[in-house]
């Protein structure tokens, strides 16, 4: 169930993410609390309490400072991204001060980039931070998918990156055709290919 739970929130950052801040907001906390939590291998309820006190938090403080939404926003989406990087870098046990690392890095750059570069930055974030969530929701579904969430050989760990740029690739396809007014760009005309000046 706690899976399901995951995969939904991660489709709906993927693919819809860049629709509304508030949605983006609540999503990215909740996926944040998860996925840092998640490295330490807490129970269900405590993840749940962890994803929960994400969301809310990143709300209350993205509302308290809506003026550096944006910045706020790419952070923690990045934040987000690092997690699940350290996660899938780190086969086995997870160290806490390589975890942090990378997430901290993560969560600066990302922090940047979206205040530079806004509803553009955004929507890869969003994109890359809910296929990360996809691929945690799947692998905690089934077993035979188990790798997605923890892989821990060198070929899992290949199989699951490949699927993360796949879908976060899918996810920024999916937003950037339907939310073209959003992003301020013309959709493409069915069946043409985007010209450079205007990708995303």
């Amino acid at each position: 169930m706690n899976g399901i739970v995951v995969l939904l929130v991660g489709a709906l950052l993927c693919f819809y993410g860049i629709r509304s801040l508030h949605l983006a907001v609540l999503a990215v906390g909740f996926g944040l609390g998860w996925l840092i939590a998640d490295l330490f291998n807490p129970s269900v309820s405590a993840l749940f309490l962890f994803a929960l006190i994400g969301a809310v938090t990143a709300w209350v403080v993205t509302t308290l400072v809506f003026k550096f939404s944006t910045f706020f926003i790419g952070g923690l989406a990045g934040a987000m991204v690092g997690a699940r990087a350290a996660d899938v870098l780190q086969p086995g046990e997870n160290n806490w001060a390589l975890s942090g690392i990378v997430i901290v890095a993560f969560a600066v750059a990302a922090a940047f980039l979206a205040d530079k570069f806004r509803a553009r930055a955004l929507l890869w974030l969003t994109s890359i931070g809910g296929a990360s969530m996809i691929l945690d929701g799947l692998g905690r579904t089934t077993d035979a998918l188990g790798f997605l969430h923890n892989p821990t050989s060198a070929w899992q760990q290949v199989v699951a990156t490949a699927a993360w740029i796949a879908l976060s690739v899918a996810g920024w396809m999916t937003q950037r055709r339907l939310f073209a007014d959003k992003l301020g760009i013309d959709p493409p005309p069915a069946g043409k290919t985007t010209r450079g000046t205007d990708m995303v």
